[in-house]
């Protein structure tokens, strides 16, 4: 068989079977316009936008064109109401995101610091946000799913796992598939079970999407060849390595390896990229494309995502991403 149709081929179920669904937090951003340390005297700000890395990867993943959902809480208050719209009008399924009375929406407040690092005032563990719960809609979404995304992030939420193990038994039963982003903050891994179930995520993954230092962390390993072959040999069938302004590489498990170079673009707010990146890696290999095709419009989604205020408001159509292919240059090999 050609190598081209070796590439072409996944494991991930086909968008066909049922919508990719992520399950976590959904939440409002708001941002210092100027730089500096922290809020403690008044700054103007900018916002509310639409956030919550589970929120702008299924964004990404439904604006390019793939089956997308997601199972989140936000308050009834407009917070909410603008993260609900974004995504129900960008395509996404939102029939399993409850509205509760009685707490808001999640929120963060994001200061970039003068080396580009970040403050943050957040309420998630109070909010909405951390009520994610196994409804009636939830349990409909997931007996008609194709694809799985767990994101780390989800192990901050009381009761995720219950919630990820029961979504994986049903959707694998069908043939579905599961992929993961392992962003988990390594304070979490020494929590309770934490390790053991991520180590189960793991091996339960059909794709990994790592990027630095969680590629050696999902594997147990570290260097990147051992780590590759350490997850390989685990059963993961695709790892979509996130390399940043390096671009992304794919491996299989055949020893194939595929590098798609970055694009050059101004960053503006590099919050999102890599969920961007996910959703529309998943999205595009689900739809039949071949590895480079993925990458490609994956880094593009990335790209396009950094060089515009706002966690997802760069997340980019098919034809909005082949025109930034087309005019944009790319960093060299």
């Amino acid at each position: 068989m050609p190598a081209d149709a070796i590439l072409s081929q996944t494991k991930l179920a086909a968008d066909a079977l049922g919508p990719t669904v992520v399950i976590g937090e959904i939440l409002v951003e708001i941002m210092a316009k100027s730089r500096g340390d922290g809020f403690l005297e008044p700054i103007e700000l900018i916002g509310p936008y639409p956030s919550g890395a589970p929120a702008i990867f299924i964004d990404q993943c439904a604006k390019i064109g793939g089956s997308a959902a997601i199972v989140a809480s936000v308050g009834d208050d407009d917070f909410g109401r603008i993260n609900i719209e974004r995504l129900r009008s960008d395509g996404a399924d939102v029939s399993a995101i409850s509205v509760s009375p009685d707490y808001p929406t999640g929120s963060a407040f994001v200061r970039y610091r003068d080396d580009g690092s970040r403050d943050f005032v957040y309420n998630i563990g109070k909010s909405a946000a951390a009520l994610v719960s196994l409804t009636a809609e939830a349990k409909a979404l997931f007996a008609r799913a194709g694809h799985l995304h767990v994101m780390g992030t989800a192990f901050a939420i009381p009761g995720a796992w219950e919630m990820m193990d029961h979504a994986i038994g049903v959707i694998k039963q069908r043939g579905g598939s599961v992929s993961l982003d392992p962003n988990l903050r390594k304070e979490l891994l020494g929590l309770g079970q934490t390790q053991e179930r991520f180590a189960k995520l793991v091996d339960v993954a059909d794709l990994i999407l790592p990027s630095g230092d969680e590629l050696f962390m999902a594997a147990g390993v570290d260097g990147e060849s051992a780590a590759v072959t350490a997850l390989l040999a685990r059963g993961v069938t695709e790892i979509a390595l996130k390399r940043g302004e390096h671009g992304s590489t794919f491996f299989g498990p055949d020893g194939s390896r595929v590098d798609c170079r970055a694009f050059k673009v101004v960053e503006v707010d590099p919050t999102g990229a890599g969920d961007c990146f996910g959703g529309a890696y998943v999205a595009c290999r689900r739809l039949g494309m071949p590895v480079f095709k993925a990458l490609e419009y994956a880094n593009a989604a990335g790209a396009r995502n950094v060089t515009v205020q706002g966690p997802m408001e760069g997340a980019a159509s098919r034809p909005q991403l082949d025109e930034f292919i087309a005019v944009t240059p790319r960093s060299l090999p």
